[in-house]
């Protein structure tokens, strides 16, 4: 086996790569994604088998038997849950455009950006380790390969010189494939269509060659299983198969199944092929059930395997981790042999490409741009070519980081305990990660504290041990204690004494972790930016967008500038005009609202991160603090109350003048009620408990002015629900009474019905949302025109959308359509329906706040007298049609314009 023979191979394998990628990107650029498919995506998941898997599982299986499983049945379980957990994270990085870990973690927690670098110091200081185990499988499996037919152990292997040690050239090279497929876009949201493919290839070569493997020692060597397993039980085996002490026992597993969970998910490359290249959320369904099947097949036959090198080397030189190489080698088998190193480098390679791309986002993301952004030690347009410029500076010196800690302390370990440090480090996530998910207490100061706690823990009980057995620490620190204090030896911490050294360090880090996590969010209270942000995150299904507390100035121009900074002229365009037309724009305003702010905001944040965005346009944004209006809106969010109670301390004198004010606006409601007492006297039960309820919790604070900032906050709150309830009632009291007596102000012009509808339509579809139903809107595309008012027709579309609203079930439905010189519009829904004995007389009860019929609900049905009134006064008519139990559909027509029908 010459070295040129593994050389040539290795890389017409690479260059196969390079081609499957490049073939990815160029369907990709003609619109025929070829990994929009849930195969593909399951099988691109499978970049969590790495060399550790290759070869590490069956060193591991040598020595404890069945103990290797955990490190699988932890993804199956956590694939399981997939449902909960996974499509959770996808739909809410989706939505907010997250493009890594540390992102999604700095946008929950107010988009923190000392928590977000925070993260990606961790997580590159924890992944460095896991590239060095993938650089030394490679190398090592290269060194042993060309040494046939002789077969050495890893420690007879001298480390070559620099210019000489293929790892140094393989990192090199995969930095090279890395930066071209992966740092193409500066859209970190953008999908890496070639990267991805290449992966989902990867996937396969190292299955199939594993497999081979395993069929040529099962079925090659021996004669079956049943063969192979009487003979290990004649070779004193039988431990092999049990779970016990020798197999680092049921603490061991525990902690192994629950690492294994967490880095499925955890792990930056995890990440970005699980959510950020996640093309359709639907592919997780099928992910869930093929994925742990892949991890199923591909070790199948690593007990075998391990069985078989410990029955053909005995105790010999042979490491445990090469045994998948040194079978094939020892039986003369140099094309499988060769095959198999091709499987090792393939599931090497795919986890260094990937974990580098991820983590390069993370670094450029969260680390460097925000510390620039806020020092302004960059000049805005300049920062496209800077954000990838850092990407590719980064993946290089990640790379070489891991080819450093090889050549210092790799050597020193086995391929499963390199990667069980990688492990435990991104698992100190999991708590900011899963409580962010699904508790709204969790705050910033709370995942910073225990997120440095739990790290600390890890670096000083693993990573530490790691350099002392290399020989850069003392030994004394691994065995006496720093200082000599054995108390504190790392692997003993505090006289915790029995669990191997994963477990410790899980135990202790976990526990700091938590407790610092929960303790710290219990006691301080959140900055202000984080209750909502915390809705957003936990009520993902309930709140489809984001709604921001902002006032100020925003020009228009301004922010189209900053996004074509990054999106170019086109692409800020589209954006722009995709948000336009959703809200029906006929020309962009000059001044921009606070939720056009945020939608830049989102869109910048797939280009720089959460954290930049919101630096970026707070540059061109003039903010001002909230006045007190907008803290009284904050208190109808019972979320947001905390987060602004010291805001509301300090306003306290102006809640009292709000008091006051409340106390007088109460006195004009009152004589308004004795003007219109006979009117108001059908619709007494609705007014007069909202009346009576301010009426009591004004004379409260006017009567007790030593109530404390909470007492008063509480009553004000109570207020303004109450008014809140108040206002609609009013305004249709007034309404009509102003067309009884003739004194409404008419404003009669040429309207067109379809943009009276269609905008009606979009206002109204939060309220069957909230319903769990859909509206669907029919408008032809030309209209004639119909003499009306305007705002009067939109209350009238408006009181039929909102009383469909309430009986809908599933679906409501708005049509529009011409007949004989007239406008129809019907409003239909397919709530319980209306009796037929009382639609000729709807109108009538409505009028008297009866029941409408069937099984609708009772209510004061000022809105539909309204809207009969509004449509006869412009010459139309209204009416209802209704099937008990199918629905109802209220209708109305208007004349078109005189020269219109002529």
């Amino acid at each position: 086996m010459q070295p040129w023979v593994v050389v040539v191979a290795s890389a017409g394998y690479l260059g196969l790569l390079f081609a499957v990628a490049y073939y990815g990107d160029r369907r990709a650029d003609t619109g025929r994604s070829i990994i929009d498919n849930s195969t593909v995506y399951a099988l691109s998941l499978a970049v969590y088998a790495t060399s550790w898997t290759y070869y590490g599982s069956v060193g591991r299986a040598a020595t404890t038997g069945v103990g290797f499983l955990p490190i699988y049945l932890g993804p199956t379980l956590m694939l399981a849950l997939g449902w909960l957990v996974l499509r959770k994270i996808i739909r809410i990085s989706r939505r907010n455009r997250i493009t890594s870990l540390a992102d999604f973690l700095s946008a929950r927690y107010g988009k923190s950006t000392a928590l977000g670098g925070l993260v990606t110091v961790i997580a590159v200081i924890g992944i460095v380790p896991y590239i060095a185990l993938q650089l030394k499988a490679v190398s090592n499996t290269f060194e042993i390969l060309v040494r046939y037919p002789v077969i050495v152990s890893t420690t007879e292997l001298s480390q070559p010189p620099l210019v000489q040690d293929h790892a140094l050239y393989v990192a090199l090279l995969l930095a090279a494939f890395t930066i071209v497929f992966g740092t193409r876009h500066l859209d970190a949201t953008e999908r890496h269509e070639g990267m991805v493919a290449a992966i989902a290839f990867e996937s396969v070569v190292k299955l199939v060659a594993f497999l081979m493997v395993g069929l040529f020692v099962t079925f090659g060597l021996f004669g079956g299983l049943g063969d192979l397993v009487t003979r290990a039980a004649a070779a004193d085996l039988r431990h092999l198969f049990t779970l016990g002490d020798d197999t680092g026992g049921y603490s061991s597993w525990l902690w192994l199944t629950v690492l294994s969970m967490l880095a499925i998910l955890l792990l930056p490359r995890q990440w970005q092929i699980g959510v950020v290249e996640n093309v359709d959320e639907r592919h997780l369904t099928r992910a869930m059930w093929l994925f742990p099947l892949y991890l199923l097949a591909i070790n199948a036959f690593v007990l075998p395997v391990a069985l078989g090198g410990l029955i053909r080397f005995g105790s010999g030189p042979v490491d445990a981790d090469t045994y998948v190489l040194a079978l094939p080698m020892a039986e003369g088998q140099r094309a499988l042999a060769l095959l198999v190193f091709i499987g090792g480098l393939s599931a090497a390679t795919g986890m260094i490409i990937v974990e580098t791309i991820a983590l390069s986002t993370m670094v450029s993301n969260s680390l460097v741009l925000p510390f620039l952004l806020r020092r302004h030690a960059v000049r805005e347009r300049d920062l496209p070519r800077l954000v990838l410029g850092i990407r590719r500076t980064t993946i290089v010196v990640v790379l070489l980081l891991g080819y450093a800690y090889f050549r210092v302390a790799g050597e020193t370990s086995a391929l499963v305990s390199i990667g069980l440090v990688s492990f435990a480090a991104v698992a100190q996530f999991a708590p900011a990660l899963l409580g962010g998910l699904f508790w709204k207490g969790g705050t910033r100061d709370g995942a910073l504290v225990g997120l440095a706690a739990g790290f600390a823990v890890w670096l000083y009980t693993l990573l530490l041990p790691s350099f002392a057995e290399s020989g850069w620490l003392p030994a004394s620190f691994l065995f006496e204690g720093p200082f000599g204090l054995g108390f504190l030896r790392p692997r003993e911490l505090f006289g915790l004494t029995g669990m191997d050294p994963i477990s410790h360090a899980m135990f202790w880090s976990m526990l700091v972790n938590i407790g610092g996590y929960v303790g710290v969010s219990l006691a301080r209270r959140p900055h202000p930016a984080e209750p909502g942000q915390a809705a957003l995150f936990v009520d993902v299904k309930t709140r489809p967008t984001s709604a921001r507390l902002w006032r100020g100035r925003a020009s228009m121009d301004d922010l189209r500038r900053l996004l074509e900074r990054f999106l170019g002229p086109a692409g800020a365009a589209n954006a722009l005009d995709a948000y336009a037309s959703r809200l029906g724009w006929t020309q962009p305003p000059v001044e921009a609202d606070p939720e056009l702010v945020d939608h830049v905001e989102t869109l910048l944040a797939g280009a720089v991160g959460t954290a930049s965005a919101r630096v970026l346009v707070g540059s061109v944004v003039t903010e001002e603090r909230p006045g007190i209006d907008e803290v009284m809106e904050i208190l109808d969010e019972a979320s947001q109350v905390r987060a602004y109670s010291r805001e509301l301390e300090a306003k306290s004198r102006e809640l009292e003048a709000v008091t006051a004010d409340l106390r007088a606006a109460n006195e004009r409601l009152r004589e308004l009620d004795q003007l219109k007492d006979d009117f108001v006297s059908t619709v007494s039960h609705e007014l007069r408990t909202p009346l009576t309820s301010i009426r009591a919790f004004s004379e409260i604070l006017l009567d007790n002015p030593d109530l404390s900032v909470d007492d008063r906050q509480q009553f004000l709150r109570q207020v303004v629900e109450e008014t809140e309830r108040l206002t609609p009632l009013i305004n249709q009291v007034l309404d009509l009474s102003k067309l009884e007596s003739g004194r409404m102000e008419w404003e009669i012009a040429a309207v067109d019905v379809g943009d009276v509808v269609r905008g009606s339509a979009e206002s109204a579809r939060q309220l069957f949302a909230q319903r769990g139903a859909t509206l669907d809107v029919h408008v032809p595309h030309a209209l004639p025109p119909v003499l009306a008012d305007r705002d009067r027709l939109v209350q009238v579309v408006l009181n039929l959308l909102s009383n469909a609203a309430k009986f809908t079930r599933t679906t409501a439905a708005v049509d529009v359509s011409v007949h004989d010189g007239q406008i129809r519009v019907d409003v239909r829904d397919d709530g319980p329906g209306i009796n037929t004995a009382d639609q000729q007389i709807i109108f009538e009860k409505f009028r008297q706040g009866e029941d409408a019929g069937g099984d609708r609900p009772q209510g004061t049905g000022l809105g539909l007298p309204i809207s009969r009134q509004i449509v006869e006064h412009l010459g139309g008519s209204l009416w209802v049609e209704s099937d008990p139990g199918r629905g109802s559909t209220f209708s109305f027509t208007l004349p078109m314009a005189k020269e219109e029908r002529s």
